[in-house]
């Protein structure tokens, strides 16, 4: 697999399969009942995201599990690279905040 070169045909693929992966994911949630989030960011950096609830909801159930694993780590002695996630997480709560205005 390859980098698409032409890039008008690269954001032609990039809404193409950005909408399979939506329906694969919302196939994928209602079939098992699972929460399931997806976020992507385009070649031009804008954020697209689908969640079978609300992603941020999904986002923040994700973060306090994984809050309560970090404690845990760290008790035990282990290194946690979750601190990038909590950042797109506030960058998503920025963008909606602005995008509502």
């Amino acid at each position: 697999m390859k980098l698409i070169e032409s890039e008008s045909a690269r954001m032609v693929s990039f809404s193409k399969r950005k909408k399979t992966l939506f329906q694969d994911a919302n196939k994928f949630a209602t079939q098992t009942g699972a929460n399931v989030g997806v976020m992507l960011f385009s070649p031009s950096g804008r954020p697209f995201s689908y969640g079978s609830t609300s992603i941020e909801e999904i986002i923040d159930t994700f973060l306090k599990v994984k809050q309560e694993y970090r404690k845990r780590d760290y008790a035990e002695g282990k290194s946690n690279g979750f601190e990038i996630l909590e950042d797109l997480h506030k960058q998503l709560q920025a963008w909606n905040e602005k995008e509502k205005k």
